[in-house]
C-alpha cells in the first residue's frame, strides 16, 4: 500500500508535467510503476487511459484506479491458479475452441456479407404469407385507429371528434388542420396496423383497460382529471386468434426470408468445403 502511495505521488508530478507539454517522454518510456512477483506494470501501459487534457488531480486519480485494477486482476489470477485444480487451470482446450468458433464466425459473416441478396420482392412476401398462415395468428389485438388529446372545454373538441370518425379524406384533412391549432396531440394511425398495446400508451394504460373502454361506435373516451380529454376512434380491430393481415406481417416475413437465405448460404458453404476436400483428397475417410 505504501508503494502504491509513492506511485500515485510520482504520477501526480507526471500529470503536472503533462500540462507543460512533456507528455511523450513520460508516457512512452518503459519504467516499471508496479510489480507483483514477475508481473510488471509499465508507465507506457497508461497511454490512452489518461486524457491528455486531464488535470493533475484527475490524472493521479485515474492512474490510481488503473494501478489498483491491474493489481486486483493479477492477484485474482494468481489466487485462482494456486487454488483451482490443475484440470481447471489448463484452459488450452477452451481457448482453442473459442479461437475456432471466432474464426468460423468471422468468415461466415464475411461470406454472407459478400453473397447475401437482401432484396425481397412483394410476390415472395405474399407467397410466404400464403404458405405459412399458422405463423401469423395474432397473440394480441391490433388496430387501425386515430387519437386526439384536447382540452375538455375546447370548442374544437366536438368538430374534431366527429370528423376523426369519417371515411371522407376531406373531413380527415380538416380534422388534422383543426387539431394542429387546437389540440394537444392528434395522431392518425388509420393507414397502418399497430399493436393495441402501442395505441394504449397514448392513453397511459394497458390494452386490456383500453378495450374495456371501447364503445360499439368505435370511440374511446378517457379524462385524465387535469382538464383534458383523450379520445380514440378505432377504425378496425383484430382480436387474438385472428390471422394478421399481410401488411402487418411484411417486415417480419422479410426478416424470415433473409434469415432463411443466410442459413442456405452457410449450408451450401459447408457442403462445398466438404465436397472440395473429398475431390482433392484433402479429406480421406477410412
Amino acid at each position: 500500500m505504501k508503494y502504491l502511495k509513492h506511485i500515485l505521488l510520482f504520477l501526480s508530478v507526471a500529470a503536472g508535467l503533462v500540462s507543460c507539454g512533456w507528455v511523450s517522454d513520460l508516457i512512452h518510456d518503459d519504467e516499471v510503476i508496479a510489480r507483483i512477483g514477475k508481473n510488471k506494470l509499465y508507465r507506457s501501459d497508461l497511454e490512452g487511459f489518461i486524457p491528455h487534457d486531464a488535470t493533475p488531480e484527475d490524472s493521479a486519480r485515474l492512474a490510481g484506479q488503473f494501478v489498483n485494477n491491474w493489481a486486483k486482476e493479477v492477484l485474482f489470477l494468481e489466487k485462482a491458479g494456486a487454488e483451482l485444480p490443475k484440470t481447471d487451470v489448463d484452459v488450452t482446450k477452451e481457448l482453442e475452441d473459442y479461437r475456432r468458433s471466432l474464426l468460423r464466425f468471422r468468415y461466415e459473416q464475411q461470406y454472407i456479407q459478400e453473397r447475401l441478396d437482401t432484396v425481397v420482392r412483394p410476390d415472395e412476401i405474399a407467397a410466404y404469407y400464403e404458405a405459412h398462415p399458422d405463423l401469423f395468428v395474432l397473440q394480441a389485438p391490433i388496430v387501425r385507429a386515430r387519437f386526439l388529446d384536447i382540452m375538455k372545454g375546447s370548442p374544437a373538441l366536438e368538430p374534431i371528434k366527429k370528423m376523426m370518425a369519417s371515411d371522407d379524406q376531406t373531413d380527415l384533412n380538416q380534422a388534422d388542420s383543426l387539431a394542429y391549432t387546437s389540440a394537444l396531440r392528434y395522431e392518425d394511425r388509420s393507414g397502418e396496423w399497430i399493436d393495441m398495446s402501442l395505441f394504449a400508451k397514448y392513453f397511459g394504460c394497458d390494452y386490456v383497460t383500453l378495450l374495456s373502454k371501447l364503445r360499439p361506435d368505435g370511440y374511446i373516451t378517457m379524462e385524465d382529471g387535469q382538464g383534458d380529454v383523450k379520445i380514440g376512434y378505432v377504425c378496425q380491430l383484430l382480436k387474438p386468434g385472428a390471422t394478421a393481415p399481410l401488411a402487418y406481417c411484411e417486415g417480419r416475413i422479410r426478416d424470415i426470408v433473409i434469415s432463411n437465405r443466410k442459413h442456405a448460404l452457410l449450408a451450401s458453404l459447408e457442403q462445398d468445403l466438404l465436397k472440395n476436400a473429398l475431390d482433392q483428397e484433402k479429406l480421406i475417410i477410412y
